[in-house]
């Protein structure tokens, strides 16, 4: 680790000699669930997540981050970029409205990966979302119940009853037909899409997922009435 100063900023360089990153995913790693070469059991660990959610730390602090790699077995190298002097607030660069929710939104994440759903509530959290997460669908339709969500994000894969059902369940439900439901899977084939709509579904989001298409999604929600349209969000 080597820390530099350069005039009004101080940048925190992290090398290391490790697998490197393609320059043709180096783009995209900050995206939100990207991984390289990704398998099923995870045996090289990692969930896509950390790198979006350090990103959006650094930017709270008016910082940036930077990510360098020659490419695979050459390392990879990681700059934090943060000033230090904070900018007066009526220099800084306004967020763009479409980047600011007009109201917290209340989100209930079901997940049954802990990792996953720890990270996943930090990052909506950040996004500044209210958040409640839950490991299998029994649990959470019983929260939603006594305390009904704006937003419902489920894993299809769940333990006990799988996505499909906690959307079925969802429907039947008085109390919870103005509740959005978003499918949150890996499986984008046709087959997965018609399923999840006819489950009652509203959206239908791919991973991987942009953090700004999430962020863009769930804002939204909060801003706008929405018809009752199946949507799918690639």
């Amino acid at each position: 680790m080597n820390i530099e100063r350069r005039a009004d900023v101080v940048a925190v360089r992290v090398r290391d000699t490790g697998i490197g990153i393609n320059k043709e995913l180096l783009p995209h790693i900050w995206d939100l669930f990207a991984q390289a070469n990704p398998s099923h059991d995870r045996s090289q660990g990692g969930l896509g997540i950390g790198l979006t959610i350090a990103r959006r730390l650094v930017e709270l602090h008016c910082g940036r981050v930077e990510a360098h790699s020659d490419g695979p077995g050459m390392g990879s190298e990681f700059v934090v970029i943060i000033p230090l002097i904070a900018t007066p607030r009526a220099q800084r660069a306004l967020p763009s409205p479409d980047r600011i929710p007009t109201r917290s939104v209340r989100v209930l994440l079901i997940e049954d990966n802990l990792d996953t759903s720890e990270s996943m509530s930090l990052l909506l959290e950040l996004l500044g979302h209210r958040v409640r997460s839950f490991a299998d669908g029994f649990a959470a339709i019983d929260a939603a119940r006594a305390n009904p969500p704006d937003v419902m994000l489920v894993d299809i894969g769940l333990p006990g009853i799988d996505g499909y059902e906690v959307a079925r369940r969802v429907r039947r439900e008085p109390g919870l037909n103005e509740v959005v439901l978003v499918a949150l899977t890996g499986y984008g084939r046709d087959e997965d899409k018609q399923n999840a709509m006819v489950a009652g579904f509203d959206y239908h989001l791919v991973k991987p997922i942009n953090p700004d298409t999430l962020d863009g999604l769930v804002s939204g929600l909060a801003s706008h009435a929405i018809a009752r349209k199946p949507q799918i969000v690639q």
